[in-house]
């Protein structure tokens, strides 16, 4: 039940976020009562913050009379310099890829204990993929998790596999000790690959993007099956170092 005053120490501006973080990939749209309890707020309250929030463009009212995440805030994240430095560096070299192979292709990073998605390309197979641009998942069921986690710090692996892994599908690694064994061989293969860990009847298959020799991001494609790994491997390598080559090149440029 959302409060019906205001704690101590509430500020307007802890309110608004209270609002904007109700919203997550399972909860795109959201009514006013939901926003309401989600935030822990009252409906009064809700009704005056939701209104400046869709008034200045943060929020949108949808046909169905709720409310959905505003082009505003997408033009801000625009800004962030994960988007406007790696993923403008990267865009040509995952077209190339596209081009070469017609798979879905991802781009990520880690963001705490999952997966932020940069950027996708769609390929032409009918697969289920569910990860979109800017959306997260568990870093333990997909291909650039795994190289994520496999190059994190010590603290980030040994928190991730501290604590209970959940199942998404049959074919999740929830063990502690097989991820291990499965991080162990990322870092001597160079890749990572996942066999409908996430979805059903989609496998991943990941290397790391490495700037300076400091992994940065990490390079996915989605497949039907991993029988075409080594055709894919040498072009996703080839599409990592160039990556990795810009970035180093961007960041050592006094003129970006």
């Amino acid at each position: 039940m959302p409060r019906t005053t205001a704690a101590p120490g509430v500020t307007v501006a802890s309110r608004l976020l209270g609002i904007l973080g109700s919203f997550n990939p399972e909860h795109r749209v959201l009514t006013l009562s939901e926003l309401a309890r989600r935030a822990d707020l009252t409906l009064p309250t809700a009704h005056r913050l939701v209104g400046e929030l869709v008034v200045w463009g943060a929020l949108r009212r949808t046909s169905s009379g709720g409310y959905a995440i505003g082009r505003r805030l997408w033009d801000l994240g625009l800004l962030a310099p994960a988007e406007t430095t790696l993923r403008e560096v990267a865009s040509p070299f995952l077209q190339d890829l596209y081009a070469a192979t017609r798979v879905t292709v991802h781009l990520a990073v880690r963001e705490g204990d999952q997966v932020l998605y940069l950027d996708r390309l769609s390929g032409n197979a009918s697969l289920p993929i569910i990860s979109t641009m800017g959306s997260r998942l568990p870093i333990h069921t997909t291909g650039v998790g795994k190289v994520l986690l496999a190059h994190a710090p010590a603290t980030v692996r040994a928190e991730v596999l501290g604590r209970p892994l959940p199942r998404v599908t049959p074919y999740t690694v929830i063990s502690p000790a097989r991820l291990q064994q499965q991080l162990d061989r990322v870092l001597s293969d160079g890749f990572a690959t996942t066999g409908e860990e996430m979805t059903l009847g989609a496998c991943s298959i990941a290397v790391p993007v490495a700037a300076d020799d400091r992994p940065v991001a990490a390079l996915g494609v989605v497949v039907p099956h991993l029988r075409g790994k080594a055709r894919l491997l040498p072009a996703m390598r080839v599409a990592a170092h160039g990556i990795g080559r810009a970035l180093a090149a961007t960041v050592h440029d006094p003129e970006r």
